[in-house]
């Protein structure tokens, strides 16, 4: 079994290597003059169970190829299987055509990373869970909810909450936290007006005088959060928090974040948080390294992944 890591998010894949006891694969991945990306791999592979840890986030068109190249080098190396651990998948959120003459680049992608020789994907809180049937490999789709659900208990020991899910969307996710800790669900019902835009419109469920926890997969422009915050407490919520999975937090996000209500903003390490994240006092970020390293030690030992979340 080796780990070798791209260039996206080299924290979370020396803390899997730490989980694991096992050293990193030596590899270099650079560029050329005109942005080309080469990688060579600086160890012997052939015959070996090779996981590739790389979150296609910003810049997502880069880390996308890095991650292609280096299936590809370890194709041509000989490895036995090639898994692309991709704790954020980019591109998930384009798994429909959402108008006429649109793509749906999430199967693309998919049929790239298949092509460039990877056996195996395993991810984490996919957008749309129709995702995994985009590729014609072998696809783990972790969740978070055993990672949020232990901070939550640690959290709001003794306080009255209830989960609330932003939008009808997520409220399959919201649910199987929600039964996890044994407390009401509410949802938001909001209308899109067009991408980035959100107008909160009611709230289903009772929140008055409660601690609300949302949960979503992806926090992009912070938008609807901290709209949804804002709803919240003028419904007479005690408090206002989210947990969210990946936290993309592009743009003016941070600043949206900073002078909402959201008392908290919880996300995890599947992107490497940016200067802006760690400096601001809302947010703070828990580690998947445990869940993910797990996750691998049981695929290489060929051993059940979904009882994890039993």
């Amino acid at each position: 079994m080796k780990i070798l890591s791209c260039n996206s998010n080299r924290p979370l894949s020396e803390a899997i290597c730490a989980c694991l006891k096992l050293p990193l694969t030596r590899a270099s991945i650079k560029r050329f003059a005109d942005m080309e990306v080469f990688v060579e791999i600086q160890e012997n592979v052939r015959g070996h169970d090779v996981y590739v840890v790389q979150s296609t986030c910003s810049p997502t068109n880069d880390n996308l190829m890095e991650l292609l190249v280096t299936c590809d080098a370890l194709k041509r190396g000989s490895a036995k299987r090639i898994t692309a651990v991709i704790p954020y998948f980019g591109y998930a959120r384009q798994d429909r055509k959402s108008g006429p003459r649109t793509p749906i680049s999430a199967k693309l992608v998919a049929n790239l990373i298949t092509v460039a020789g990877a056996s195996r994907v395993l991810t984490m809180d996919l957008h749309a869970g129709q995702i995994q049937g985009f590729f014609d490999i072998p696809t783990d789709n972790l969740f978070s909810a055993p990672v949020f659900t232990a901070d939550i208990q640690e959290q709001y020991k003794g306080k009255e909450i209830v989960v609330v899910s932003p939008d009808v969307g997520g409220v399959v996710r919201a649910r199987a936290i929600a039964k996890r800790l044994n407390v009401d669900l509410a949802i938001i019902d909001k209308r899109r007006e067009k991408a980035g835009i959100s107008e909160v419109m009611n709230i289903i469920g009772d929140v008055a005088g409660r601690h609300c926890i949302m949960v979503d997969d992806i926090v992009d422009s912070a938008g609807t959060l901290c709209n949804a915050a804002e709803a919240l407490v003028k419904a007479g919520a005690a408090s206002a928090s989210a947990y969210v999975t990946h936290g993309v937090l592009s743009g003016g996000a941070v600043a949206r974040v900073s002078a909402s209500p959201l008392e908290r903003l919880v996300i995890t390490d599947s992107i490497p948080a940016t200067d802006a994240v760690r400096l601001c006092d809302k947010i703070r970020q828990l580690t998947i390294a445990p869940l993910l390293s797990e996750a691998m030690l049981r695929i290489a030992e060929d051993r059940s992944v979904s009882s994890l979340f039993d």
